[in-house]
């Protein structure tokens, strides 16, 4: 039976309304039950549907990731090959994220270490962020000569 209102949908998901009307414009959740004054009207399998949803999103799964899941989850006596391939690649590019983050750690690491204080035209915070090599080339970490004593 169809009794629950978008509103108290969101409150038992934790999903904005505005949210949920987007996961059922793009097919993620089925489209509501309407009464005759328009309402929109939802099961328990919208707020199970709603939970999964939700709970891939916090793993960082995107709307394309999340549909192939739901493929999945949809039909349970498949394999589930195609959830385990969506989820692998996803753990790739997490990977790929946390790498690049440890990149950027370091390099402010050694900006905020090297800096020194005192004037800005010596500051080795701004003169790391006006470099134009991107983070993690490799760089020569001497202390350069600065912008004023070269004019």
């Amino acid at each position: 039976m169809a009794d629950i209102g978008i509103g108290r949908l969101a409150e038992l998901t934790g999903v904005k309304i505005p949210t949920i009307r987007f996961y059922e414009q793009n097919g993620l959740i089925p489209r509501p039950v309407r009464t005759t004054g328009g309402q929109r009207r939802y099961d328990g399998r919208a707020v199970r549907r709603l939970h999964f949803i939700r709970h891939a999103r916090e793993f960082g799964f995107d709307v394309n990731e999340i549909r192939q899941l739901l493929e999945v989850s949809d039909r349970p006596n498949l394999p589930c090959n195609a959830a385990t391939e969506v989820a692998r690649k996803h753990l790739e590019q997490v990977d790929a994220k946390i790498a690049r983050l440890k990149l950027i750690r370091s390099e402010l690491r050694h900006m905020v270490e090297c800096c020194q204080g005192g004037a800005a035209a010596d500051c080795r915070i701004l003169e790391g962020l006006a470099d134009d090599q991107p983070i993690g080339a490799k760089k020569t970490r001497k202390r350069r000569v600065s912008r004023r004593a070269r004019t």
